[in-house]
């Protein structure tokens, strides 16, 4: 049992340690703005844009894609708010006065992050029937995972969790 707890502070001490290394990336203002604006674009606009504009372009053939998108942010987030609300694991910020909070967060707590998580399952739905449109989706999701950190608003055990469930979900989605 005390390894058990030991392993668990050194993943926690490791988690908090890299926070910090890239919270300190917000000191810049013009970082700290960039990273605002990503995460601001992957609460949603970012993705509904894309969505809409599949249909301007692809018309009907973009309905089933679309809705595939749809239906696995809606188990996204279904998903996720019940984890936040079983873990009420507290954001870095609420937790360590050195991390700089830089921006308003959506919700009160922290695992796992919402915004990887449903930027990760857009992504993989989306490519699955557009693949063209890696050049775009891939370095966007990646920004958003990386904002989460930046803007002290998660652990990076947060953010991998958030992949690893947006994959898991976009994957099994998938394989229907």
């Amino acid at each position: 049992m005390s390894h058990r707890i030991y392993s668990l502070q050194r993943i926690q001490t490791w988690d908090e340690a890299w926070c910090l290394r890239f919270n300190r990336a917000s000191i810049s203002p013009a970082i700290r703005r960039a990273f605002r604006l990503v995460s601001r674009l992957g609460d949603g606009i970012f993705w509904y844009c894309l969505m809409v504009w599949l249909l301007v372009k692809y018309q009907y053939a973009a309905l089933l894609p679309v809705f595939h998108m749809v239906a696995a942010g809606l188990v996204c987030t279904v998903l996720y708010k019940w984890l936040k609300h079983k873990t009420h694991r507290p954001r870095p910020f609420n937790k360590n006065h050195g991390i700089n909070c830089g921006i308003a967060p959506l919700d009160q707590f922290s695992f796992p992050s919402g915004h990887t998580l449903h930027a990760v399952a857009f992504s993989v739905v989306a490519l699955a029937y557009y693949p063209a449109l890696a050049w775009l989706l891939l370095p966007f999701t990646a920004l958003v995972a990386v904002s989460r950190l930046v803007l002290g608003l998660h652990y990076p055990s947060d953010v991998l969790a958030g992949i690893f469930i947006g994959a898991t979900i976009s994957g099994l989605s998938l394989s229907f």
